[in-house]
């Protein structure tokens, strides 16, 4: 009989599938849309802010789907088996970490900034290259905000992986260690469910730090677009799903090289 928490593994797996099948979907309409994009006037703002909108939208769907299964398992979300190993590496409590979206930003405006007039013909005006003080200084801003954030998630996240040696697991590991060494396998359903009350106020707290770690990275990515002109937006947008799904691909094939 299938677990349920195996179930709700199976589910969300399927469900990251076909969110990165729309994440690429809305990649090439905010491509094209950066692409037909005026310089010399803002005709196509409100087809640039629906467009920002929805990416946004399916941000907060994937987070919003993501509390939801943690709800029954939140362990898997820490060790997620729809994540390539490449992703994984990089993973800051079960996800990206905020700062993340910061650097990407940075990143990518130094490459406009940088690029060569051969390139501008693909890099127009009032890009991430093109970035005034005030944007600049807002930037920093939250950088610093964004760090004060994650080193209090950090902080409590410690917290909870130092619980694993906690009285009540180093006890409840001792006792099952010597039943083991007796072959005492009576307790068995027992111990179970001794190790599950064990775990219980363990589970809740994952859910809180993974929570609190989701909340950030909506919030950054939500305050970086806030500062962004909707052409420059377009091209954040682009960049941060190149980035995942190119990361997502690039570590499939590094998986396949490992099995075979």
């Amino acid at each position: 009989m299938t677990k349920p928490e195996n179930t709700q593994r199976q589910n969300f797996h399927r469900f990251f599938n076909c969110w990165l099948d729309e994440l690429n979907s809305n990649l090439q309409q905010l491509v094209l849309a950066a692409n037909h994009h005026e310089d010399d006037g803002d005709g196509d703002g409100e087809y640039l802010r629906m467009l920002i909108n929805n990416s946004i939208g399916r941000y907060e769907k994937y987070y919003k789907v993501k509390s939801e299964a943690a709800k029954e398992d939140v362990i898997s979300m820490f060790s997620p088996k729809w994540l390539t190993s490449l992703e994984d590496a990089f993973l800051w409590i079960a996800g990206w970490r905020p700062t993340t979206a910061i650097h990407l930003l940075y990143s990518k405006s130094g490459i406009q900034f940088e690029a060569s007039p051969a390139d501008l013909s693909i890099f127009k005006a009032g890009d991430l290259g093109h970035l005034n003080s005030n944007q600049i200084s807002r930037v920093d801003k939250l950088h610093q905000k964004t760090i004060r954030a994650e080193r209090n998630i950090c902080d409590r996240m410690a917290t909870l992986q130092e619980s694993a040696a906690d009285t009540s697991m180093v006890d409840l590991s001792n006792v099952i260690s010597e039943m083991m060494r007796k072959e005492n396998d009576d307790g068995g359903d027992d111990n179970d469910r001794r190790v599950e009350l064990a775990l219980e106020p363990k589970k809740d707290e994952w859910e809180k730090v993974l929570n609190m770690a989701d909340s950030l990275r909506m919030e950054t990515l939500k305050s970086v677009i806030e500062i962004l002109t909707p052409i420059q937006a377009v091209y954040f947008l682009i960049a941060a799903a190149e980035l995942h799904l190119r990361l997502h691909d690039w570590g499939l094939k590094k998986d396949a090289e490992y099995i075979n």
